[in-house]
């Protein structure tokens, strides 16, 4: 009996690549070139299954190119690269990777938070530019994090780990809002008190985005919320580009309506919205929330056990949706 087909879209751990192919025939992509939704729709014409890491596109177009496809396993906790409904009405399983990356996404957050604070990126960019030649009192002089009023909007795993953090690292006060309120032992164990957003978004000395993207988070930071913010104040997204409007957030910066912002995903990404660039108050990473080597491997790994799980009949770990009975057959 012949093994199913896999398509490994991007460049991944070679020793996750063959241990795939100990489970399948394997076309993988170890030069990590960038394909079109065409190409892709070919390669994955006589496929089987498909290993994503978050910037394919999965939709009714390309589903219907790729008659064979039974299971998308993403490398990512996030799925906003599939169309969730069209995959299940075409009978194609979807997976994606959460609590594997929880603690060093969170690690990340918290991180990003204390050098936006902090201006820590301003100042080593002037450092470097040999400009520091004195001392001044109020030199990079930037806002607490200890003690300071800690707002965090999506209080899944990753939110309560930087509330955890900063609740009992650093003496924060947390207040949070959510899609739907924590238990009142979540709330005890993250030391967190909800509240309605614009309540947050007025309070908060720094605001930290973690809320999945949906049509429905589209822009949940935009003009109209950064006016709410203190001008003092620091906002950090490391959830999703499109949860802020970057354009509009650009404005707000530049005209010192809010202190800072830590930003590790944008609109468009990986293009960047041009006046955030020119901006010196925004500290700026390139998506790297989850990159250590070892939460990168566990990703990586739990994606393969996924496919591996499907097709041994086990089905998948850590599914996304319940595809329609029947569509593909396996």
């Amino acid at each position: 009996m012949s093994k199913p087909r896999i398509l490994v879209a991007r460049a991944i751990f070679p020793e996750v690549v063959a241990r795939l192919a100990q489970h399948f025939e394997v076309e993988s992509n170890p030069d990590d070139v960038i394909w079109s939704p065409q190409e892709l729709a070919a390669r994955l014409a006589d496929k089987d299954g498909a290993f994503t890491t978050g910037s394919q596109r999965i939709d009714a177009a390309l589903l219907a190119a790729a008659p064979r496809l039974k299971i998308v396993a993403n490398m990512a906790v996030g799925y906003n690269n599939f169309d969730v409904d069209a995959m299940t009405a075409a009978g194609v399983q979807g997976t994606n990777t959460p609590d594997v990356l929880t603690e060093t996404t969170a690690d990340f957050g918290f991180a990003l938070l204390m050098a936006t604070a902090r201006r820590m990126a301003e100042s080593e960019h002037y450092l470097r530019a040999g400009k520091w030649t004195t001392w001044r009192y109020d030199m990079f002089a930037g806002s607490d994090i200890h003690g300071s009023t800690l707002g965090i909007i999506g209080m899944g795993r990753i939110g309560q780990g930087i509330a955890k953090r900063g609740a009992h690292g650093f003496g924060m006060n947390v207040v949070y809002h959510n899609r739907s309120r924590l238990s009142p032992a979540l709330e005890a164990e993250c030391k967190a008190r909800y509240v309605e957003k614009d309540e947050l978004l007025r309070s908060a000395d720094h605001v930290v985005l973690v809320l999945p993207y949906t049509p429905a988070s589209h822009h949940t930071i935009a003009a109209a919320e950064l006016a709410l913010m203190k001008p003092t104040a620091t906002l950090i997204n490391i959830a999703r580009g499109g949860i802020v409007d970057d354009a509009a957030l650009a404005v707000a910066l530049r005209e010192r309506r809010i202190a800072a912002a830590g930003l590790d995903v944008f609109e468009g990404e990986p293009t960047v919205h041009p006046d955030l660039l020119t901006v010196p108050n925004v500290v700026l990473t390139p998506h790297i929330a989850s990159a250590t080597v070892p939460t990168r491997l566990a990703m990586a790994n739990l994606a393969a056990d996924n496919l591996i799980a499907f097709f041994g009949g086990r089905g998948p770990l850590t599914p996304v949706n319940q595809p329609v009975a029947g569509v593909r057959a396996r």
